[in-house]
């Protein structure tokens, strides 16, 4: 790079918070400052359905338990009608039970407030990268549950190399469905199919809408029975 060459700043991602604490959700902008740009805010389900609607923000900062329902009737409520955003759901519980409820519903990760403010910058980036992002010790609870999840499914009737999904995506779709199960976030797989991170988001949602897969984990677990990892 010559020195005249401009450099080009990371985007900041727009976050939007969801919390019932008016003091949680100002501490949270303050922990975040000028590294990201908060979009909204909402205290309850119902304010967050229609702030999350009206901003499609990148990613969204939620809290387990809300007035209303709850973060994963959030998440229940939006998370078909908005693939691109992404949830991390931000608690003061690391009760294993609203991990694994949250996750289930599309959470992209699960931290607790005892997070540091540049830890939590460092997951909302992330997240907004693909990746997914987990407090230690509440990766376990996940990894867990799906290994119990997967243990007791039933034996598949049919041969596993031929599922018929299969047959329903196209050329690129598959390449970016191993690529997905591999672990590699949405910008890896745009730079290596030399394709822009919305397209790879349009065919993730089309791979996961085709083999009526709700999250990565599912995918992965549906490659490696499949033999395509």
């Amino acid at each position: 790079m010559t020195s005249g060459e401009a450099v080009e700043a990371p985007a900041r991602p727009r976050v939007f918070l969801v919390d019932d604490h008016a003091m949680v959700r100002s501490g949270v902008r303050t922990e975040l400052g000028d590294a990201v740009t908060v979009v909204g805010e909402a205290a309850d389900v119902a304010g967050a359905v229609d702030g999350i609607r009206s901003t499609v923000p990148d990613v969204v900062l939620l809290d387990v338990h809300l007035p209303g329902g709850g973060g994963h009737a959030v998440l229940e409520t939006l998370r078909a009608e908005l693939p691109t955003v992404r949830w991390l759901a931000l608690s003061v519980s690391d009760a294993a039970e609203d991990v694994i409820a949250v996750i289930r519903a599309g959470a992209r990760g699960y931290v607790t407030k005892t997070i540091s403010g540049p830890d939590l910058l460092d997951a909302v980036h992330r997240v907004a990268d693909g990746d997914v992002v987990f407090s230690p010790r509440l990766a376990g609870f996940v990894l867990d549950a799906f290994a119990a999840t997967s243990a007791s499914a039933p034996a598949p009737s049919e041969d596993p190399a031929t599922d018929p999904g299969l047959d329903l995506l196209s050329a690129r779709e598959r390449e970016v469905m191993q690529l997905l199960a591999r672990g590699y976030t949405y910008r890896e797989i745009g730079s290596r199919l030399f394709i822009s991170v919305k397209t790879v988001e349009s065919h993730a949602s089309n791979v996961l809408r085709k083999l009526q897969l709700s999250n990565r984990n599912e995918l992965t677990r549906w490659a490696a029975t499949n033999r395509l990892l």
